[in-house]
């Protein structure tokens, strides 16, 4: 992980600790209390000073190059033993300066093995904030250990410390009260006495339970910003995204769960992957079946799904479409639509290759084609489930041929009756079929489709299908240029296939 400079936690712990040993000193040890501020306070802040600028040097030696999963406890062994080198540095300098007793030096041991044991937790637990924030930026993990310290372990000792740094403290500031109070016992009253002693004691507990209160708080934070992750993870999949993580940033049960999380999605990602493209071969499949018995050019799949992608994008943002045209629909639709004629394998050689035009019997035979395109892909959708792609397959199959005013088949749905997965098919299918050379009639150029579009609106086409048309034309120009049917004609099938496997 790259370099950080000091955090503001950081500089917040020293300096407390600098104003609280001061204080701290002169609670528990009479010595201590017979030096000028000057003489208490300027030692402290030196060492704790430099013990400060050691923290980043130390910090890149043996903890940046360290594992991930080991950098955590580094940062906390970095700091502890730095408090706990400060005590001892101040220990030697005051017995060898000012010739105090060892027990004194023990005491100031005491002081910042306590407040250096809370600051170290915070600093490893911001440290390991960091690790995961740096994680989320880039897609790094660390390896979890296989013997790694539990969780509840690691509670129960934090615990166990605390209540032990509590009670070493408080009996050391209650033992040099008592000492203290058999000195002023004959000078001062008894309440007076007491009030000070019980301030004492308050001030001193006070600032450890503040310590604790702190850790515990960082440590929840951390917690949440774990929980919150799994949660959103897990919120994603349900609704189908499947491209998140949850960085493991714990050496531990959390770290544990965070990897077998990413292994699920990573296999649930896998296997809808594995779906859609199953999904997209059978349509390919069966577009390509319907295709061999039709006078209609491969290419003619190609433009009718990106016409109504094309229509459908526009319409997104109509307040009658938002709804039902998500970018999911979209997708679904622009899969589906290649189906739209799945039901002409049904329909008799003589009747679907006719040359000429089609007799009146003819032409009511070729009208069942999306009904049977309808009940051959209904039956498909009952094995599959209502919510497959099959669903938009079925309704632009059974209704692209209906009219908006009614006047259409099979069904002679009206208006908004129809599904708007049909009526994008509609104006998309005609307007390919205007434009495409077929054995009885010439290519129409796009201002003549345009004109028999528009000469539709209201009776044959949804107006606002229409008025889409109109905002995308340039679009639909583009894609019958790029995929004529010159360009995908005779021995181009083999590049057909290949551009509708990636579609």
């Amino acid at each position: 992980m790259e370099n950080q400079k000091p955090s503001l936690r950081a500089v917040l712990h020293y300096l407390s600790a600098a104003l609280i040993l001061a204080v701290y000193g002169v609670q528990v040890c009479p010595f201590l209390e017979t030096l000028t501020v000057t003489q208490l306070v300027l030692p402290i802040i030196l060492v704790l000073g430099v013990q400060f600028i050691l923290r980043g040097p130390l910090r890149r030696r043996y903890v940046e190059s360290a594992p991930y999963q080991n950098q955590t406890l580094g940062v906390f062994r970095v700091e502890y033993g730095l408090f706990l080198a400060s005590g001892t540095f101040l220990m030697v300098f005051n017995t060898a300066l000012h010739g105090f007793p060892l027990t004194s030096g023990l005491k100031i041991i005491v002081g910042l093995a306590t407040l250096g044991f809370f600051a170290a937790i915070d600093l490893a637990l911001e440290w390991q904030r960091r690790l995961v924030d740096y994680f989320c930026r880039t897609g790094h993990h660390m390896q979890v250990d296989e013997n790694f310290f539990p969780l509840t372990g690691k509670l129960g000792l934090f615990a166990s410390i605390s209540v032990v740094f509590i009670m070493g403290v408080v009996v050391l500031v209650i033992n040099k009260d008592l000492i203290w109070l058999s000195e002023v016992g004959r000078t001062m009253s008894y309440e007076k006495a007491n009030m000070l002693i019980l301030a004492e004691v308050a001030f001193v507990i006070g600032i450890i339970l503040a310590h604790v209160l702190n850790v515990i708080y960082s440590y929840v934070r951390n917690l949440r910003g774990f929980l919150d992750s799994e949660n959103g993870v897990l919120k994603q999949a349900t609704g189908g995204e499947l491209n998140g993580f949850v960085p493991v940033g714990t050496n531990d049960e959390f770290g544990i769960m965070a990897i077998h999380t990413n292994e699920m999605i990573k296999g649930l990602r896998e296997t809808t992957e594995e779906i859609r493209r199953t999904r997209d071969v059978s349509i390919l499949t069966l577009a390509s079946l319907a295709e061999t018995r039709d006078n209609e050019t491969g290419a003619h799949i190609l433009r009718t799904q990106r016409y109504v992608k094309a229509l459908a994008l526009h319409l997104q943002g109509h307040p009658d479409f938002s709804d039902e045209l998500t970018d999911e629909n979209i997708d679904l639709l622009y899969k589906s639509a290649p189906l739209h004629d799945i039901g002409k394998v049904g329909i008799p050689d003589h009747i679907l290759l006719k040359p000429g035009k089609l007799t009146a019997e003819e032409f009511e035979i070729m009208k069942t084609h999306p009904t049977l395109g309808y009940q051959a892909l209904k039956v498909a959708e009952k094995e599959m489930g209502s919510n497959s792609f099959l669903h938009f397959a079925r309704e632009i199959s059974l209704s692209h041929h209906e009219k908006w005013d009614g006047s259409g088949y099979p069904s002679g749905l009206k208006g908004d009756a129809i599904p708007v997965s049909g009526r994008l098919m509609a104006v998309a299918d005609v307007y390919d079929a205007l434009i495409s050379k077929r054995v009885y009639k010439k290519a129409f150029t796009h201002d003549d489709a345009r004109n028999v579009l528009l000469e539709g609106k209201g009776a044959h086409f949804d107006p606002d299908v229409i008025e889409a048309f109109l905002a995308v034309e340039d679009e639909f120009l583009g894609i019958a240029a790029e995929f004529s049917d010159k360009a995908y004609s005779g021995t181009e099938n083999a590049a057909l296939e290949e551009k509708l496997a990636i579609a």
